[in-house]
């Protein structure tokens, strides 16, 4: 904590003594100079995520996965960004361009913005707002605008396809996902992130919370349309859905944004049901940052367990679970939280 918060001290003053900025101009260019780090922070997960895919989906497969281009394979990915870079960008004749062109980058812009309020330490958050869960559903619910602007862009009959399944299934799945949030709220007493997590010192709401937890989670798939939920992709009958007529940087920057939304739902889920950066068992032996992180990645590598284990289902049985399902258990759970928290106070304990 000490650590972060001094650079970033130390960054002020230098900007407004030093170099003599007025104080709006230091605050833009320390928030500016903090974005860049979470865009790395997001780039460098991508290159760790993308070898660990496809390590864990080759051994839940019994095969071998990348194993020639450096240690273990692990420089297969940094050769296909070399690749996608050199490939051509091709724009389809009919296509709406300006909105076929902007639509990868609204969908990395969202992944960025939602990342701003994510606390990955004591100290350590871009802005820590008071209303942070809120911010980060609201700007999390704008990326179903930019898969949509991709398929009804690109004028092809099965990016349009994918593009409408987009916006079922992620408006759908997030409704019970802000009600399994909305308990852990209720029991905080705060929107704020870093409140939240400091409200878990001494119990992790995972415990109390686990309904919501499992809710959340099964949301999460959802909302980030992996496996067994990739049904906005759909290869067997969409060729790849909303994206199928991307190439080269784009299509590579639609790849970098579903991973980052994967370290986002991770994060929150980290937060707001794994204690954040506490420490389990008072082991304090290591920082924060790093309990967060490992926190994080264990909830990656369940997520990737769950895509490489269960096949894709039918967009029916998706819809049904989702409206006949997580959103009752997701409410009733609410009122049982509602319950116990009248009751608690009440008691006086």
């Amino acid at each position: 904590m000490e650590f972060f918060a001094s650079i970033a001290t130390l960054l002020r003053e230098w900007l407004s003594n030093g170099l003599g900025l007025s104080a709006t101009s230091t605050e833009l260019i320390a928030t500016a100079v903090w974005t860049l780090v979470v865009i790395l922070f997001v780039l460098i997960n991508l290159i760790v995520l993308v070898w660990l895919e496809r390590k864990y989906g080759a051994f839940f497969q019994q095969r071998r996965g990348p194993n020639r281009l450096g240690p273990a394979g692990f420089l297969q990915f940094p050769v296909d960004i070399v690749k996608v870079l050199g490939k051509e960008d091709i724009i389809p004749a009919a296509a709406d361009k300006p909105v076929f062109k902007i639509a990868s980058i609204c969908a990395f812009v969202t992944t960025i913005t939602a990342l701003a309020v994510i606390p990955f330490g004591p100290g350590m958050v871009l802005e820590d707002l008071n209303i942070g869960i809120f911010y980060f559903i609201a700007i999390g619910s704008t990326a179903t605008l930019s898969l949509l602007m991709a398929g009804i862009a690109s004028n092809n009959k099965y990016s349009f396809i994918g593009a409408m399944r987009t916006v079922a299934q992620m408006i759908s799945y997030e409704i019970p996902m802000v009600f399994s949030l909305l308990g852990v709220v209720m029991l905080a007493g705060s929107l704020r992130l870093s409140d939240i997590v400091a409200a878990q010192q001494n119990m992790w709401f995972v415990i109390p919370q686990a309904i919501a937890f499992l809710v959340y989670f099964i949301a999460s798939i959802a909302e980030t349309n992996r496996g067994p939920f990739d049904l906005a992709e759909g290869e067997q009958e969409l060729v790849a859905g909303y994206f199928t007529e991307y190439s080269g940087i784009r299509w590579a920057v639609f790849f970098i944004a579903e991973y980052g939304n994967l370290v986002a739902v991770s994060s929150i889920a980290t937060i707001m049901f794994l204690g954040g950066w506490n420490a389990p068992f008072g082991l304090t032996f290591l920082p924060p940052f790093l309990w967060f992180m490992l926190k994080v990645y264990c909830m990656i590598f369940v997520f990737m367990w769950v895509k490489w284990t269960y096949p894709r289902i039918r967009i029916d049985h998706l819809m049904h679970f989702g409206w006949k399902f997580l959103i009752p258990v997701s409410l009733a759970n609410i009122v049982i939280t509602g319950i116990g928290i009248f009751v608690y106070n009440s008691i006086g304990w």
